[in-house]
């Protein structure tokens, strides 16, 4: 059996916590530019018999993460833009209740077990066939209907700089086997760095892809479209798939497709190109390959700029490929923050991850974890101004 090798490099992690603790406002209200008491007092209530409550992160330059605990859903980030105006990049809503009684975009949520797609919604593991649940088509996505995303997790907010969750999902759930106990850690950073750690254990054999579903769009979120963004994505493959979404073989080149963005390249350019994985995608919804150094090092994965807000985002990952997501199921039926419609390709994701449906493709590296073995992977999204 392959057996997962994941970077120990991380950030020192805290001890697990087993309960849930209430935000501490740690920030001057005069300074915010989150609307803290309102949007605070939306997300305030029990869900599962379990508290849900909103936390704010924010550092010396004025830049603020708003992040609850159901599903560690990321609801707002808010940077500067090129003029110092402070903008918020995330898509999301004003308040719990839209995320529940909606159907699931995953806006800004946490992802597990296994983020992206497993086809036919079963693997074989040790011999044994898991049956998972079906909630794309006939395969498993995103960790199924009762993912990580719309579980309430434990937290703790030590400073205003930092969010710990944890979550023990429970052998079987969404048909996975072992007890998997995961520690998810959000820092905003004085570099303006998002920083996600993410770390998880299990009593048997099982496989965990974990990831986070941010929607991004640079120009503000509610903004008509990301297609004039310009986009670098440091791979020279990507996983061509079948017409389910499923990777469909080994990786393939990008060179002479529209799937290079070796170079700083706009989203648009080549987003409706008469190419059968354009097709198959609606547009771009795609692994890639990342080029690493080293296997397990902290390296760039991909920058994205706005032309027209002058925000820049690097995102670094210890993964081995990232997700690009073009927006390509959003229609301008969700309204979300300010009452602002999600239109079609108004935003683009970029889901740091190991590859989809690794544990039935053998030949992709393994999201195997083991009892005595520990995963361990961190991402950053940092935010600067290119003027």
């Amino acid at each position: 059996m392959k057996k997962l090798h994941f970077l120990a490099v991380i950030t020192v992690l805290t001890l697990f916590v087993q309960c849930t603790s209430r935000p501490a406002d740690t920030t001057e209200p005069s300074a915010a530019v989150i609307d803290t008491t309102a949007l605070k007092a939306a997300y305030e209530a029990t869900v599962n018999e379990k508290q849900v409550h909103l936390y704010i992160l924010r550092n010396a330059s004025g830049v603020e993460a708003a992040i609850t605990n159901y599903g560690g859903r990321v609801v707002a980030l808010v940077v500067p833009d090129k003029n110092g105006v402070m903008t918020d990049i995330t898509l999301g809503y004003d308040s719990l209740n839209h995320y529940r009684n909606r159907s699931e975009t995953y806006f800004g949520a946490l992802i597990g077990r296994y983020g992206n797609r497993i086809a036919k919604a079963k693997f074989s593991l040790n011999g044994k066939t898991y049956q998972l649940s079906a909630n794309n088509g006939v395969n498993s996505l995103h960790g199924g209907p009762m993912g990580f995303h719309n579980q309430v997790w434990d937290a703790v907010q030590k400073d205003g700089h930092t969010l710990e969750l944890s979550y023990t999902s429970k052998d079987g759930e969404e048909g996975y086997p072992g007890n998997l106990t995961v520690k998810v850690i959000y820092t905003l950073t004085d570099a303006n760095e998002l920083k996600i750690d993410y770390e998880a254990t299990t009593d048997q054999p099982t496989v965990v892809n974990l990831t986070n579903h941010a929607y991004f769009n640079l120009n503000g979120q509610g903004d008509t479209t990301i297609t004039d963004h310009m986009l670098t994505i440091n791979a020279s493959k990507y996983s061509a798939v079948d017409s389910t979404l499923i990777p469909a073989g080994d990786p393939v080149t990008v060179e002479g497709t529209p799937f290079d963005f070796r170079t700083a390249k706009q989203i648009g350019k080549e987003i409706n190109a008469d190419h059968v994985q354009i097709k198959n995608g609606l547009g771009y919804d795609h692994n890639f390959v990342l080029d690493k150094k080293q296997a397990n090092g902290l390296e760039k994965a991909a920058s994205v700029y706005s032309t027209v807000t002058g925000i820049l985002m690097d995102v670094y990952t210890t993964e081995p490929a990232i997700q690009f997501y073009s927006g390509n199921f959003l229609d301008g039926k969700l309204i979300g923050k300010k009452q602002k419609a999600y239109g079609h390709r108004s935003a683009f994701c970029l889901e740091t991850q190991h590859y989809p449906d690794a544990p039935n493709q053998l030949s992709f590296p393994s999201t195997t974890l083991e009892p005595g073995k520990k995963y361990q992977t961190t991402t950053i999204y940092q935010f600067g101004v290119q003027k």
